[in-house]
């Protein structure tokens, strides 16, 4: 496992590509100088050992040590050591709609990056809780395991997108049995199943059906919506781009809305709570308090104990090319020469 002690340091990289238009801009100059004073096959007999290449793979040696520089100093630390070490906490799975629906502008950005933030930031205030997450639309599919990387989970969150499932609709019951698989700790006393959605069901009796078979087992099932009741149409882009608004069969634009009477039963009858998603701050806070009043379990996790730095190899592979960058001068190498690697033509 790779830890970065000071990811900060990262923006001085964006130094690099203004170094690079600086020095194509002096070359530019340079030419256009040259010019002025004589023509292309004079300036070779007045200076034959001058190298064409020599300037470009000086500033790239250049350009490659600044980079080692700068990952030396954000101090990349590998694993060295794994540690199986007792935690407590709840297991929770987040089942996030990726439905065409959620592309739906009536909640800003769109509802599906509102669903993402309120995931991400109920992540932020866990603590020792394992969590999962599920896609779904008009079928479920994993995306992450339970797990206590929450490194990892943000990462799969920001991935998910409206077209990483072909089939269309919105199958919250697919979700929750498919969220049923994800407990495996057959001893958890505290199972629980958020779904993240706008409530456009279209199986409303298969869904209160799989939440009753998931009460059974243990889980409770809190509902987050998004989105706004009046609706709104839901934007068909391309490159950011809106390029026309979703059509039904017969031609009229569609307008999407929040149904919060079929996600509000849906936590009543899996022993939950309906949130409005409008607020994060609001809604956050609330799942905050709604998990620190629940038991915590126990459970096993192997993590890193030890990492040991890795700055050195960077900052001495810099170091190395920096000084190689020296003895790189702007005249032709004679062994080079000789050898004419560039296939440039000589001079007599």
């Amino acid at each position: 496992m790779v830890q970065l002690d000071e990811k900060i340091y990262f923006y001085l990289l964006l130094v690099i590509p203004a170094i690079l238009l600086l020095f194509v801009w002096n070359l530019f100059w340079k030419n256009r100088t040259r010019k002025k004073f004589a023509d292309a096959e004079l300036l070779k007999r007045l200076a034959p050992n001058r190298s064409r290449y020599k300037a470009g793979l000086k500033m790239l040696v250049f350009l490659l040590a600044l980079a080692l520089l700068v990952v030396g100093l954000v101090n990349p630390k590998i694993g060295t050591k794994l540690e199986t070490v007792t935690r407590e906490g709840v297991d929770i799975v987040f089942a996030v709609d990726v439905s065409k629906s959620m592309l739906a502008e009536d909640i800003a950005p769109n509802r599906l990056e509102k669903a993402k933030r309120l995931v991400s930031e109920i992540i932020n205030q866990l603590a020792s809780d394992r969590v999962g997450i599920i896609a779904y639309a008009g079928q479920a599919f994993p995306q992450l395991p339970i797990t206590t990387d929450y490194g990892a989970a943000k990462m799969f969150l920001q991935a998910m997108n409206t077209d990483m499932l072909t089939s269309q609709g919105t199958a919250i019951d697919a979700a929750i049995e498919l969220a049923a698989t994800y407990y495996d700790d057959q001893e958890q006393t505290n199972r629980v199943l958020f779904i993240i959605s706008d409530g456009e069901d279209h199986s409303e009796d298969a869904t209160l059906a799989a939440v009753e078979d998931a009460v059974e087992q243990g889980i409770m099932v809190y509902t987050i919506g998004v989105g706004q009741a009046k609706g709104a149409p839901i934007p068909l882009k391309r490159n950011g781009i809106v390029e026309s608004l979703k059509k039904d069969s017969a031609g009229e634009v569609v307008i999407t809305r929040l149904n919060e009477e079929i996600l509000t039963e849906i936590a009543s009858e899996g022993n939950g709570r309906y949130l409005d998603g409008s607020n994060t701050d609001l809604a956050v806070e609330t799942i905050k308090e709604e998990l620190l009043q629940m038991d915590k379990k126990e459970f096993e996790a192997k993590q890193f104990a030890e990492f040991q730095d890795q700055f050195q190899w960077f900052l001495g592979g810099a170091f190395l090319l920096l000084f190689l960058e020296i003895f790189i001068l702007d005249r032709k190498t004679k062994w080079l020469k000789k050898l004419n690697l560039f296939n440039e033509k000589q001079i007599d």
